[in-house]
């Protein structure tokens, strides 16, 4: 199985080896993160309009890509970046967005209760194997009135890759991710309201399997699954996988689609 569907907690990286990967790229990341720039937009452009935070929190924030657009957005909001890699904070700190970069964890946040009016994740938060913790840490830190804002991914992902290895060696070569229902189930029971929650695929396309694997680890994203195969990958089998992606190829080059979710979600005035 290479989707998180019936493993909830147990099945995703361990957070040392998240961490340790995207500090490695934390210099390529984002020469490659077209995607991640998309989503981010698409997540910011679903911001309620009347929001207007005095203090915002980047959670997740990588190279600081949206930290920086996020105080460009409202410039007289204080802004805290924070991630579990502390390779990406070394490269967001001088470019300047928060007026604090931290690291922490999104399942436990070192900030006091009700100190946040707005916390903006765009794809980060399917790393935490403890998501009910995440949307707890959000009841917690946010306001009365604030939002959490999240982007992530859920089962569909990459499943082209997925089923090319399934019929090379049925090995995990595909990171887990929820199903779209898990996380309808999770944000609904949680003591935050939910505004909205939707799925929308977007798909790359490249001219080869390598081009594809080559950016899934400048990214840091590669294989990071508890399962993965260990070793270098022989020339059969990387022959057999080029062969069996080669089924997907469209017009515009081998496809590569990721079920990205968009959730709104906000701490009711009581």
């Amino acid at each position: 199985m290479t989707d998180l569907a019936h493993d909830p907690l147990g099945g995703l990286p361990d957070k040392r080896q998240v961490a340790a990967s995207f500090s490695r790229a934390a210099e390529s990341y984002d020469s490659v993160a077209a995607l991640q720039r998309t989503v981010g937009q698409r997540l910011l452009a679903q911001l309620p309009a009347s929001i207007s935070p005095l203090r915002w929190l980047d959670l997740g924030c990588g190279t600081g890509y949206f930290s920086r657009t996020l105080g460009e957005c409202f410039p007289a909001s204080q802004g805290v970046a924070l991630d579990i890699a502390e390779g990406m904070l070394q490269h967001a700190r001088p470019l300047g967005g928060a007026q604090q970069f931290v690291a922490g964890d999104a399942e436990r946040l070192p900030f006091r209760d009700e100190s946040c009016d707005l916390m903006f994740s765009s794809l980060a938060l399917q790393w935490c194997a403890n998501f009910p913790a995440v949307l707890s840490e959000a009841m917690r830190v946010l306001r009365p009135g604030g939002v959490l804002a999240f982007s992530s991914l859920c089962v569909g992902t990459l499943r082209e890759l997925r089923d090319s290895w399934q019929a090379v060696d049925g090995f995990v070569h595909v990171n887990r991710f929820r199903q779209l229902e898990d996380y309808q189930r999770l944000c609904g029971g949680s003591e935050l309201a939910l505004l909205s929650l939707q799925t929308m695929p977007e798909t790359l396309y490249y001219p080869d399997v390598r081009s594809l694997t080559h950016e899934l680890k400048a990214l840091g994203a590669h294989n990071l699954n508890p399962g993965r195969p260990g070793g270098l990958t022989g020339r059969a089998r990387m022959l057999a996988l080029l062969n069996a992606y080669e089924q997907f190829r469209q017009p515009q080059g081998l496809p590569a689609t990721y079920q990205v979710v968009y959730g709104m979600l906000r701490k009711e005035i009581v």
